[in-house]
């Protein structure tokens, strides 16, 4: 007898629909899995049969061929247990009815017939429900993921009998929706910048990059407080949109990395991989195919502390994810597409020892140590980074001073206001940010008068700007305007922009 049963899988971040065909006829005793399956779903052949055995049914000792189609695609994974086991069950006549084809199963199975979690369930429901599917049967360690999703009615279930049960007539309560307004709380994330001492350049500067979304590099000595610094930002970030939670824990999901308990990411991420990290690890891969810290960083952080101690061929390829905030991973089988609309934040030393141009230490470096360390970070690198700001070390008073700095919150505030500014802006644009702005979106919006056009033009000759590090100035001069409440911008904002490409005026590069 021949059983079809729905379920789905995942290519990148999109799902698509997979039949899972049981057929069972006379014969030797035996299973052939075909259809392009990975050797991890070619294993679901022995949890199969131990599911079936362990849950009180039997496993037909006949000739078993299960098909995965369509057949020109990869299989991965352990998801299509759920579907196969169903299948087996049905076309041994041991479920009743034809009930199980108005559903889609996705769900990995103990030998005892319990079901798993599944990575990737919130993006393989949301494409499934695009492609007009509503009904699912999933496991219940995923049932919180599953719930911020609208539209669908989802069975969440222990294992393999309440399955079975359910399918032949059972009383379930489907999954009810989670509020994601209910499930955001106050974030404690252990410091504010009430607690960095001094460095009032550098948080006006962060302040400028969090508020247009833009690059920024710190520069400066060991102890300078560059880490805290990148640290406290994600105490000023605004709160995620309901839309970008989505589309975070979508990539969480498939990375495996995602907290079952809430079910969806409520904070903007914060990524600090180690100066050791590879490439794939970086921008994503590996014989998956899986997303990186790019991607994981994506509507967040991604803070690379002492950039230059990352390997040359690692930056270099950050250069695409920074200008397209999106990152495509192509390998021999497949070729898949992650997000990459992340805030690069990063630091490093002015030169080997860390001290070339401070105010209170002395520099051993010769000039020649000095070129080749920061000539690590390349040219075209260097251009999409918006700010360049220095970092020095704080004097004893401003350390232990006992005045009250600005928080967090304070901060914050603002930066939500300049936020609005923007979300009005581009409502129509299909971005949110200054940083995101286009050739034709600059021209449009960031129109500048003749003595500010004077001004960039010194800028552009005496720094040797390219066109790209030009249309940066002009972002970040849009920020400034922005945080003042000026409809357009003037002189002053694109002279402050000029003082955040330091290491273009400093470093001879």
């Amino acid at each position: 007898m021949l059983a079809k049963v729905k379920s789905y899988t995942l290519d990148g971040l999109v799902g698509y629909g997979v039949d899972v065909e049981v057929d069972i006829n006379n014969g030797l005793p035996g299973y052939e899995l075909v259809g392009l399956a990975s050797t991890a779903t070619k294993e679901s052949k022995e949890r199969v049969r131990s599911a079936i055995k362990n849950s009180g049914y039997f496993y037909p000792t006949k000739r078993l061929t299960v098909n995965l189609a369509p057949a020109d695609t990869k299989k991965e994974g352990p998801s299509f247990d759920l579907p196969i086991a169903v299948g087996v069950l049905a076309a041994s006549e041991q479920l009743e009815g034809k009930r199980y084809k108005d559903f889609v199963f996705v769900g990995e199975l103990s030998l005892d017939g319990k079901l798993r979690h599944v990575n990737g369930i919130m993006p393989i429901l949301i494409s499934a429900l695009q492609n007009g599917e509503k009904r699912f049967i999933i496991s219940k360690d995923n049932e919180r993921e599953a719930s911020y999703i609208d539209g669908i009615e989802v069975y969440a279930l222990e294992n393999l009998r309440e399955v079975v049960d359910f399918l032949q007539g059972a009383e379930r309560q489907p999954v009810q929706t989670s509020s994601y307004q209910s499930t955001c709380q106050t974030h404690g994330y252990g410091v504010d910048f009430a607690d960095v001492k001094g460095q009032a350049i550098a948080k006006r500067a962060l302040e400028i990059a969090v508020a247009g979304g833009h690059n920024v590099l710190m520069i400066g000595p060991p102890g300078a407080g560059k880490t805290m610094l990148a640290k406290c930002i994600p105490t000023i970030m605004p709160e995620m949109t309901f839309e970008e939670a989505v589309e975070v824990t979508k990539v969480h999901s498939v990375a495996g990395i995602l907290d079952g308990s809430v079910g969806i990411v409520t904070t903007r991420p914060f990524r600090t991989p180690h100066h050791t990290t590879t490439v794939p690890a970086l921008v994503g891969g590996g014989t998956k195919a899986k997303p990186g810290e790019v991607s994981l960083a994506n509507h967040g952080v991604l803070f690379l502390d002492e950039m230059p101690e990352y390997s040359r061929h690692a930056l270099e390829t950050l250069r695409q994810p920074l200008e397209d905030r999106k990152v495509t991973v192509s390998r021999v089988s497949q070729t898949v597409e992650y997000p990459a609309n992340f805030m690069l934040v990063a630091s490093m030393n002015p030169c080997p020892c860390g001290n070339y141009g401070s105010k209170t230490q002395i520099c051993r470096c010769t000039p020649v140590q000095i070129h080749n360390y920061v000539s690590k970070l390349s040219g075209p690198l260097m251009d999409r980074i918006d700010l360049q700001i220095e970092v020095d070390n704080i004097t004893y008073d401003e350390f232990r001073t006992k005045g009250e700095a600005e928080t967090s919150a304070a901060i914050k505030a603002r930066i939500n206001a300049v936020r609005e500014i923007e979300r009005k802006r581009f409502e129509k644009d299909g971005i949110l940010t200054n940083a995101e702005m286009t050739t034709a979106q600059i021209n449009k919006y960031c129109k500048i008068d003749k003595d500010s056009e004077r001004l960039l033009a010194k800028a552009f000759e005496r720094l040797n700007l390219s066109a790209r590090g030009t249309t940066r100035i002009l972002k970040v001069a849009r920020t400034i305007a922005d945080m003042e409440g000026a409809e357009d911008i003037r002189p002053q904002h694109i002279a402050e922009a000029i003082q955040y490409r330091g290491l273009d005026r400093k470093y001879d590069r």
